[in-house]
């Protein structure tokens, strides 16, 4: 199989037409559409479908647009280890930060260790919301991410890093604050909370239904701006991890409390592909961001590393 025609049939479904591929990969159309033609006759099946708008993937496309990226992207990463042998690390490694977490604070941290130990390795930030950032990694085209999860998900492999409280988000406009404040008395509430992909709306589902507790969702909002705005103009609540919350409180124009009767928390872990290797620079960044992540403190408390 063709390295070049992998790479030219990644940029026709990227794209999602064969004239806007042409011109970016500067190549005739019926050059492009005869390289896809024999790409097809070597796997023996047909990969797009071609219609009045563009062009998709049929199944058996989309299955070798995963296999065609892993597989760049491992050519890539021997080709720069090749490169490198006997000189200083250097490359480009992606890092996944879901917006919110402890970990967005680490971003100036690692730029800086970074670049004092391994200056020759581009740090590329993604901030993301996890479902994201897990689906770019299992399809290799990121290389890390600290995100809220660790579920058992084939092609993934997650790290525990730690456990963050939730916290009830409440305008100054619609309650008196309190440090700390039931599940129950949350449900009475409207609550602004993410779509139901999102593992932080699974984990506040799980504690309002093993509660037994009637809820409502008043809008579904993953743009913290958007969400800022809406808890400032006092129309609603929200539910944040702690250090979210904390970062939100002055552009909400609110309070938080820890929620309790029961405690409710969420799992930050550090995200990679259970089969694809990581890259020499990579695997140094990944041990600076734990070791970063071992020695940062929330709120003057040690942030204790779990497993």
């Amino acid at each position: 199989m063709n390295l070049r025609r992998l790479k030219y049939f990644i940029k026709i479904v990227d794209v999602g037409s064969l004239t806007q591929a042409a011109d970016i990969l500067h190549i005739a159309q019926p050059a492009l559409s005869q390289q896809l033609a024999t790409l097809e006759g070597e796997v023996n099946q047909q990969l797009l479908i071609r219609t009045k708008r563009g062009v998709t993937p049929t199944e058996a496309g989309k299955i070798l647009y995963t296999h065609a990226q892993a597989i760049l992207r491992q050519c890539d990463q021997a080709q720069s280890a090749i490169d490198g042998a006997g000189q200083t690390l250097s490359g480009h490694v992606s890092v996944g930060l879901a917006p919110g977490t402890a970990a967005q604070q680490l971003a100036l941290p690692l730029m800086t260790e970074v670049q004092r130990q391994y200056p020759g390795i581009v740090l590329y930030f993604n901030e993301n919301f996890g479902t994201t950032l897990s689906e770019l990694i299992m399809n290799g085209r990121m290389d890390m991410a600290v995100i809220y999860d660790n579920r058992n998900i084939h092609g993934l492999r997650f790290i525990p890093l730690m456990k963050e409280d939730l916290c009830f988000v409440c305008p100054h406009a619609l309650g008196e604050p309190l440090r700390e404040i039931t599940l129950a008395a949350v449900a009475r509430y409207d609550l602004f909370l993410p779509r139901i992909y999102n593992i932080m709306r699974k984990v506040v589902d799980d504690a309002f239904i093993q509660q037994g507790l009637a809820y409502r969702v008043k809008t579904e909002i993953e743009s913290q701006t958007t969400l800022n705005a809406a808890l400032a103009a006092g129309m609603g609540c929200t539910i944040m991890p702690e250090s979210a919350a904390r970062a939100m409180l002055k552009a909400a124009d609110a309070w938080m409390a820890k929620i309790v009767e029961p405690d409710v928390q969420a799992s930050l872990s550090f995200c990679m592909s259970d089969h694809l290797p990581l890259s020499q620079p990579a695997e140094a960044v990944k041990a600076t961001l734990l070791s970063l992540m071992a020695r940062r403190t929330v709120d003057n408390r040690p942030l204790t590393l779990v497993g």
